[in-house]
């Protein structure tokens, strides 16, 4: 009977501490960030490698000297070609988002793996700057061989992208056909009347 009473007593213990964490964090912004990257290959034989993050201020109150630094591209291997790896805005309102982007140039073939970006941002309840991170990337093979591309999948993309506006468009022209052309059992009973 006591580990029982123990017990419910433990359950509305942790109970209420979840209950007071869920209210001391609705007070606060909560950043969310989202770290995109796709590769192209460059004639020069170098690979193009396009960065942008995208972050939200998903809490219920403005975040303030919001920064973002993504330093995780090695200098050695990549070369930045326009933009910086760093970015900062005076502040981010509630329910707010802000985009960076740039873009790497890398001639070393291999496989990378990036590190999530650091979002530091400050909170005027609190003394010391709170930290996110970005969602992590897949590893990028950088130069990697990859097989040319067979017809048959070029179509399946393009139906995939446009096929939907294609079916759309021949509906639509399929009824003003018939809707102009003149049906032949009408012109059929004209030529009896005539007779």
């Amino acid at each position: 009977m006591a580990t029982l009473k123990s017990e419910g007593i433990l359950c509305v213990f942790l109970i209420g501490l979840f209950v007071s964490a869920a209210f001391a964090s609705g007070d606060a912004p909560f950043i969310v960030a989202n770290k995109k990257v796709s590769l192209t290959r460059l004639k020069s034989g170098a690979e193009k490698v396009d960065v942008s993050i995208d972050v939200y201020n998903k809490g219920s109150e403005t975040a303030y000297d919001v920064s973002l630094i993504d330093d995780s591209w090695a200098p050695d291997v990549f070369d930045v070609v326009s933009g910086n790896t760093s970015k900062t805005w005076d502040r981010l309102d509630i329910e707010s988002k802000v985009s960076h982007s740039f873009v790497l140039e890398s001639k070393v073939k291999g496989l990378f793996y990036g590190a999530p970006a650091v979002i530091k941002y400050r909170v005027p309840s609190k003394a010391a700057l709170q930290e996110a991170y970005s969602t992590p990337i897949l590893p990028l093979d950088i130069l990697a061989e990859r097989p040319p591309e067979k017809k048959f999948e070029i179509v399946k993309r393009l139906l995939a992208k446009y096929g939907s506006l294609v079916s759309v468009l021949s509906i639509v022209a399929l009824f003003i056909i018939m809707i102009t052309r003149p049906t032949r059992s009408g012109a059929g009973k004209g030529s009896k009347k005539r007779r």
